[in-house]
């Protein structure tokens, strides 16, 4: 594959590479402060699921529904002239025109 780098270290060579780093580089956490302290990996599995569960369109809340409606251009026009949200601002809309008449 063109643009792959690839290491030419064998296990060996990683290993003997390893430990050769300075110990003082290592990190070990004092238990001083609970800033620096280390993610445990029950945090770290919490925070991947809660990322997961932010993606995409947000939770269905049960009370709206999905239709698909004809509706003349004007109105149309008219909504998406006052910009985005147009489609969220039409429920209110429609909403405040039941309380004036009647469908019976």
């Amino acid at each position: 594959m063109t643009g792959l780098k690839t290491n030419a270290m064998n296990r060996r060579d990683l290993l003997d590479a390893v430990r050769a780093v300075p110990s003082e580089n290592d990190f070990v956490w004092n238990g001083e402060t609970e800033a620096d302290r280390p993610a445990t990996a029950a945090e770290l599995i919490a925070g991947v699921t809660a990322a997961r569960k932010r993606r995409g369109r947000p939770a269905d809340s049960g009370v709206k529904e999905q239709v698909a409606i004809r509706v003349d251009k004007e109105v149309l026009t008219a909504f998406r002239a006052a910009g985005p949200g147009w489609q969220t601002r039409m429920n209110p809309a429609l909403k405040d025109w039941l309380k004036t008449h009647s469908l019976v």
